[in-house]
């Protein structure tokens, strides 16, 4: 499941950044999207895989830090870069006369690379924060990777801070993206009721459907992992429903916007046409 996640969004990347016709707002999203999924999968699964094939299951404490410090960066990247998207097609379904002024190459480098400072200075605090706690010896996280909500609940001395810290954040980078993307399809949705063909309206609305699926699948995974943990303390079934939104949903990705994009299928096929043609 790794490798097919990793293989599958570096074939995304490879393919869009190939194909001139792929240079647009929607596939540079794309593109950072899959680079981040790697990334995200990356910071917890080889950790995990090692500790599976070595039958030990320790880390050390820098390491726990290390974790958790990238594995918030790279969780609210998602959030944003799926918000964006989310952005693009508002703008290119509600006003398409104006897209291409608005979605400029400029303003949406701007507005990743803002993303990534916003998640830089939140995760490091985080981090800050959690390295003034003090655990005590022998400590057992009940996870398969240093998840901070947890940590927290292990730690010897006064969390208060964090946790404060910890629920604005989620608040802030969770809520409010979650938010944008919800108001921008209801201003989707009502501007496609007054599109009067139906062929029209299938033809605007299918842009979104890959989105859509991805949205769908990150927020319903990873809002199912944090109920069950509040509703049910059974550590397994809680690294299991971990399992869902940090190794299945960036492994399905690729397949979904692969499969439901003409544009994409197209350009993966020049690709492998264009590998075939070099291999002969």
């Amino acid at each position: 499941m790794y490798l097919f996640t990793v293989l599958g969004n570096l074939l995304i990347i490879v393919a869009i950044s190939s194909d001139s016709h792929l240079h647009t707002p929607m596939y540079f999203f794309l593109t950072n999207l899959s680079f981040v999924d790697i990334c995200f999968t990356s910071t917890t699964v080889p950790k995990m895989l090692v500790n599976v094939q070595a039958q030990r299951k320790n880390i050390s404490y820098i390491g726990c830090l290390i974790q958790v410090y990238f594995f918030i960066i790279f969780g609210g990247m998602d959030n944003f870069i799926l918000t964006m998207m989310a952005y693009d097609r508002y703008v290119a379904i509600c006003h398409p006369l104006y897209y291409m002024v608005i979605m400029n190459p400029r303003f949406c480098g701007i507005l990743v690379l803002i993303s990534w400072f916003i998640m830089f200075w939140v995760s490091l605090l985080h981090t800050l924060l959690m390295r003034q706690l003090t655990f005590c010896v022998g400590t057992e996280i009940p996870h398969f990777f240093c998840e901070l909500a947890e940590i927290l609940k292990l730690a010897c001395s006064d969390t208060l801070i964090n946790n404060i810290v910890l629920y604005v954040a989620t608040a802030l980078l969770g809520v409010l993206p979650l938010t944008g993307i919800l108001f921008s399809y209801s201003k989707i949705v009502s501007s496609l009721m007054r599109i009067s063909s139906a062929g029209g309206k299938y033809k605007a609305f299918s842009t979104c459907g890959s989105h859509l699926s991805v949205v769908s699948l990150f927020y319903g995974t990873s809002l199912g992992v944090y109920l069950s943990s509040a509703l049910n303390h059974s550590s397994l079934q809680n690294s299991v429903a971990s399992v869902m939104y940090i190794l299945v949903t960036p492994m399905l990705n690729p397949f979904i916007y692969s499969l439901r994009n003409k544009d994409v299928k197209g350009a993966l096929r020049r690709l492998l046409n264009l590998a075939t043609s070099c291999l002969r």
